[in-house]
């Protein structure tokens, strides 16, 4: 059997399939027995793999692959690039009830380049964002942050795609007064210090001994393990963190680069300058999180889209910037 699209289409469709809907992209494969409902559209270049399920309010991108076992119910959206492994379950309605559909299904969104491996399964709201990697069997509860790995029973973040690894003992190296940069502009920064019987103590002048003068300080604490703060950039304010108790790790990325700092001790700081992607996870039980900013709070500094981040530091469309 030929697995080259019949004549007067440009996809393929296996004779043991059933792809009622037309909309469909160039270069994609339907393999058997599987099913697309007449409302679903279909990207360019897919692979549709044996005993798929799709229904009417369902998008998928181009480039993505569905593995066997797998369906794919109304409210569902796959962006480009996205994989779905084995028996991966998605779900649409949070109270199902025996014919008692809701009016609106909920909305799922997997953004560009995620993965979601075989068996998980995904309850209904939610957004993978983009280049996620959803470990085997996990089961997503919230929203996954672009670039995370997740895994487990509720699903909880264990790390970032790509990040380089700065652990607490590489970070305990850097000399009093010294720096070690991170990437881009981001850099950790040792604090001075002084340790005697009667305790330790650890301070810094604002205007020789970090790399701006703070008009702001905030404090971050009584964070549950699996909660993920921060995830956004600045567009002018710099951001100073530093760990007074406990411990936090810290994932910065400047767009080409990204890196994961374990801050674990009061005298160094770890310094976030505007246009720096990050974000605060694993944060230990006892652990406070103070930060210093170099300008007064103004939500119109914020980037939180990480996708509009990406673009701005590519010139706003897309094109490198001067």
């Amino acid at each position: 059997m030929s697995d080259q699209p019949e004549p007067g289409t440009d996809y393929f469709v296996h004779p043991d399939g059933r792809c009622e809907t037309t909309d469909v992209g160039a270069g994609t494969r339907v393999w058997a027995f599987t099913h697309v409902l007449p409302g679903a559209r279909i990207g360019r270049d897919c692979a549709l793999n044996d005993h798929v399920f799709v229904e009417n309010d369902v998008v998928v991108g181009d480039r993505v692959t569905i593995k066997s076992g797998v369906q794919l119910w109304d409210g569902v959206t796959l962006a480009d690039d996205v994989f779905v492994g084995p028996n991966v379950t998605f779900t649409n309605d949070p109270f199902p009830r025996s014919k008692q559909p809701p009016e609106m299904f909920a909305r799922t969104v997997v953004e560009h380049d995620a993965s979601i491996g075989a068996n998980a399964t995904i309850l209904p709201g939610l957004t993978i964002g983009a280049e996620a990697m959803v470990g085997a069997g996990a089961v997503v509860t919230r929203d996954v942050p672009p670039r995370a790995v997740v895994v487990g029973n509720p699903a909880r973040i264990r790390g970032y795609i790509g990040a380089e690894a700065h652990p607490a003992r590489a970070v305990a190296e850097i000399p009093a007064g010294g720096t070690r940069d991170v990437v881009g502009a981001a850099a950790l920064w040792r604090l001075g210090r002084a340790r005697d019987l009667r305790g330790s103590l650890s301070a810094a002048e604002f205007g020789d001994d970090l790399p701006f003068t703070p008009q702001r300080l905030f404090m971050v604490y009584d964070v549950p393990d699996e909660r993920v703060r921060g995830e956004h950039a600045h567009r002018v304010c710099h951001q100073f963190l530093i760990c007074a108790a406990g411990s936090v790790s810290i994932v910065v990325d400047d767009g080409t680069r990204t890196a994961e700092v374990e801050l674990d001790s009061p005298d160094v700081g770890l310094h976030i300058p505007p246009m720096v992607w990050g974000i605060q996870y694993k944060f230990s039980s006892d652990a406070i999180l103070l930060v210093l900013a170099s300008h007064p709070y103004d939500p119109a500094d914020y980037i939180r889209d990480y996708d509009e981040f990406r673009a701005l530091l590519n010139g706003g469309d897309g094109a490198p910037a001067d």
